[in-house]
C-alpha cells in the first residue's frame, strides 16, 4: 500500500476561548493521471503534450513526467519523450525521464541489458515528490498497458501505487477494437478508474479507420471515446484534445 499522506491541522477553540485538540483537515490528494497505451507507437507523447497545453490554456497548472524511457543515451536530445513533456509544460523539472535506458525494448529487459537495477519504490517516491494538490500531474507510461517496468511491476501497479486514474491511448488502425477492449477489461478488473479512450491517428488511415470509433463507442460504453486526427501542428492538436482536458479538470 502507498504511504499515507500528511494531513493539515487546524486548531479550534472552545466557547471559553481555550484551545482544544486539533481537528484534522485532510490534505487534498494530488491529481495524478496515467497516460498509457494499448501498445507502443500509438502516440502517447503526442497526446500527453497536447493535453498538457490544453490544461494550461484552461488555467490548470501541469507537470508532466515520463518515469522510464528506453532507447535513449546521454546527452539528452530534444526528441526524447521526457524532454518533449517538459518543453510542453515549461516546467522547471524534471527536464527528462526519471530513468533513461539505452536499449529500445521494454523497461525490464532494457534494465537487464544495461545492468541497471530499477528500484520501483524509489521511482514511486520520486514521482510522488513531484505531485502537489493544486497541480495536475501527467505521467506517461512506456509501451503498452502490461509492458513490464520491472519484472514485478507494470502499469497496473503504477496506477495503483500512484492512486492514478488512467487515460487510455489507442491507435486508430486495424486491430484496435480488440486491443482497446482487452485493456479496458483488465483495467476494470483491477478497479482502476478510466477517464476515457483517445483514439489517435499516428499514421495513415486504413479501411478500419472509418468504423473503429463508432464500434468502440458502442462496445466500450459507458467509457467515452474521443478521436484525434493525424496532426502535425501543435496548436491544432491542443484544440483537438480540449474535450479530453475537460475530463481531467476539477
Amino acid at each position: 500500500m502507498p504511504p499515507s499522506r500528511p494531513s493539515a491541522k487546524k486548531a479550534t477553540r472552545t466557547s471559553q476561548g481555550s484551545k482544544r485538540v486539533s481537528d484534522e483537515i485532510p490534505t487534498p490528494p494530488p491529481r495524478v493521471t496515467l497516460i498509457v497505451g494499448t501498445d507502443t507507437g500509438v502516440g502517447k507523447t503526442w497526446v500527453t503534450t497536447a493535453l498538457a497545453r490544453a490544461l494550461m490554456a484552461a488555467g490548470q497548472p501541469v507537470v508532466a513526467v515520463k518515469p522510464i524511457e528506453t532507447g535513449v543515451s546521454d546527452p539528452a536530445n530534444p526528441g526524447e519523450d521526457g524532454v518533449r513533456l517538459a518543453e510542453a509544460t515549461g516546467q522547471s523539472g524534471p527536464m527528462r525521464a526519471l530513468i533513461r535506458l539505452t536499449h529500445h525494448v521494454a523497461p525490464a529487459i532494457a534494465a537487464d541489458l544495461g545492468n541497471h537495477a530499477i528500484d520501483y519504490e524509489d521511482l514511486i517516491a520520486r514521482i510522488r515528490a513531484i505531485a502537489t494538490p493544486d497541480t495536475e500531474l501527467l505521467v506517461e507510461g512506456t509501451g503498452g498497458l502490461l509492458s513490464p517496468l520491472t519484472w514485478s511491476d507494470n502499469h497496473l501497479d503504477l496506477a495503483h501505487s500512484l492512486e492514478a486514474r488512467v487515460l487510455l491511448v489507442a491507435a486508430d488502425r486495424l486491430g484496435t477494437i480488440s486491443h482497446t477492449l482487452m485493456a479496458l477489461r483488465v483495467l476494470a478488473a483491477e478497479k482502476i478508474p478510466v477517464l476515457g479512450v483517445v483514439l489517435n491517428q499516428p499514421g495513415p488511415r486504413d479501411e478500419s479507420s472509418r468504423f473503429n470509433a463508432s464500434a468502440l463507442t458502442r462496445l466500450a460504453d459507458p467509457v467515452p471515446v474521443v478521436t484525434l486526427p493525424n496532426l502535425n501542428d501543435e496548436a491544432q492538436a491542443t484544440e483537438a484534445v480540449k474535450e479530453v482536458a475537460g475530463w481531467l479538470l476539477p
